[in-house]
């Protein structure tokens, strides 16, 4: 039996790895990391639900099973973005 790749990976999004720190996301050529201090709603989110990443429209990545959305410029320069997060 013979393993081979079926069609062309056309994905130009990937999160690559997920640590006790926060997400890389590889965005084409570039990876992007997501603190949790930055982007403190993935820091309790399941693996599952972290991978499951949309771009539904140019430079913004959705989340679905987290309701959250982000631009690439959010999370290159989430200084110039407060974020406001309560804890429950």
């Amino acid at each position: 039996m013979s393993l081979g790749t079926l069609g062309k990976n056309i994905s130009n999004l990937e999160v690559t790895h997920i640590s006790s720190h926060g997400i890389w996301l590889l965005f084409g050529d570039n990876e992007l990391f997501l603190s949790y201090e930055d982007f403190p709603w993935f820091k309790d989110a399941s693996v599952k639900h972290i991978l499951n990443v949309t771009e539904p429209t140019a430079n913004h990545f959705y989340w679905p099973d987290l309701d959250i959305d982000l631009t690439l410029d959010i999370i290159k320069h989430p200084d110039r973005f407060p974020l406001a997060f309560n804890e429950a």
